[in-house]
């Protein structure tokens, strides 16, 4: 067991493979740098293997009393306020002598726009300087989520590289859930009469959404064909990726594990989201969590703590002021908040 302490890495999981092994890449290459002194586990809300409880219980196996949950997610959604903290109250229920402290998504950070203007830049390397970076139209696409909170980080994310990078205008898509879509969002940004736009997903790993948004961009780069469309990468396991990771590990003992609060739809009344103020902190992925991915099914998905997520009444504050405030009008003072 290691003195440093534990971490758990939680990762939202995918059915494709892709997504699955570029995360695990990323969880060796922490424990080899940045979390070289901890004892490491990760798990998946969904799909893949191994599930959040089995690094949990591993971690437990190795006989540390302290674990530090870390979200492998960018922003702050269902699967942050709500999945990710049901499970790791549940084992910390289960476990009332483990201290279980659940740290912030990556959010907007520095270093991550810095990752961000390198994957852009990258993308651009030989393309031929005739259309100037002011006459280029920067796409930036997120997952899209039911969360306006996170849905509006995209915007700010695309301003700031806008501004840092010098291009004349951002535009921003979705891949899912949220409109526009990137398809859509393009043929949109077509009207502004751009000649070059550059496609940029904010977005850690591979997977069908990947796909999703390159052949939308093929799809509207086929209508216009006088327009050039470059298809930027993804964050993927930039170094930048991996310091902000550790920063977020850091900021829950030192008190700056914060999150946006003010705007997070279960604690005020958001506009169009009234009535979700206090809902219920419950996980939403039993059933497909361990189930396989598409390349290797599982068919013991659902033996592991079914229904946990449900027989306890959280209150509900969504307690997200500090990943370490354990808020959830819980007596017992080592639980995780929902962050």
């Amino acid at each position: 067991m290691s003195p440093k302490g534990a971490v758990m890495i939680c990762g939202h999981g995918s059915r494709d493979e892709r997504a699955v092994s570029q995360f695990n890449a990323m969880v060796e290459a922490m424990k080899q740098t940045h979390l070289a002194d901890y004892d490491v586990e990760s798990g998946f809300l969904e799909f893949a293997h191994p599930i959040l409880r089995d690094g949990f219980e591993k971690l437990k196996a190795m006989g540390h009393k302290k674990i530090y949950a870390l979200p492998g997610m960018l922003f702050a959604a269902g699967h942050v306020k709500n999945d990710l903290p049901s499970e790791v109250n549940n084992f910390a229920h289960e476990n009332p002598d483990i201290e279980v402290l659940f740290g912030r998504d990556l959010a907007i950070d520095p270093k991550l726009l810095m990752a961000a203007k390198e994957r852009i830049e990258e993308a651009l390397e030989g393309v031929d300087d005739s259309v100037d970076r002011k006459d280029t139209l920067l796409m930036v696409v997120g997952r899209g989520t039911n969360d306006p909170d996170a849905n509006s980080n995209v915007y700010k994310v695309a301003r700031m590289l806008q501004e840092g990078m010098g291009f004349g205008r951002t535009e921003i898509s979705y891949s899912g859930v949220a409109h526009p879509r990137v398809n859509a969002g393009l043929r949109e940004a077509m009207k502004l009469g751009y000649k070059r736009v550059v496609v940029f997903p904010y977005f850690l790993f591979a997977g069908i959404l990947i796909d999703r948004i390159y052949s939308h961009t093929d799809e509207v780069a086929a209508e216009f064909g006088d327009v050039e469309f470059i298809k930027a990468g993804y964050l993927k396991d930039h170094p930048m990726v991996l310091e902000s990771f550790a920063e977020r590990l850091t900021e829950i003992d030192t008190g700056d594990n914060n999150m946006n609060c003010q705007l997070c739809k279960y604690r005020e009344q958001i506009i169009g989201y009234e009535g979700d103020v206090g809902t219920p902190q419950v996980g939403h992925h039993h059933h497909v969590m361990g189930i396989g991915t598409d390349g290797h099914s599982h068919d013991h998905g659902h033996h592991h703590h079914h229904g946990h997520g449900h027989h306890h009444d959280h209150g509900h504050s969504h307690g997200h002021d500090h990943g370490h405030s354990h808020s959830h009008d819980h007596d017992d003072a080592k639980k995780s908040t929902g962050s």
